[in-house]
């Protein structure tokens, strides 16, 4: 009789080969979506506190530090030399 952990570690291995094979051809797709998404997510949390009416400032409002850490790399990204808000980040 066959030892069960070595079907189960060859069927893992099948089924991560398979993944990256079918994930593979579309991993920028998805980094560029996920980055689409963290954008736009960002630019709620900071229009909140700018004073833009947001329907989610209740649950967005809390976020606000950890968006500090990354507006520095969001606004060079978006083409900017300089933070557009002086009290946020300081280049």
């Amino acid at each position: 009789m066959s030892g069960g952990g070595g079907d189960r570690s060859r069927a893992a291995r099948l089924a991560a080969g398979l993944r990256e094979f079918y994930v593979a051809p579309y991993r920028r797709t998805f980094a560029r979506a996920q980055r689409d998404e963290d954008d736009l997510f960002m630019m709620i949390v900071l229009s909140d506190m700018l004073g833009v009416p947001n329907p989610a400032s209740y649950y967005t409002v809390e976020l606000l530090p950890l968006m500090y850490d990354r507006f520095h790399e969001w606004h060079r990204r978006m083409g900017m030399d300089h933070s557009p808000l002086d009290h946020v980040s300081c280049c």
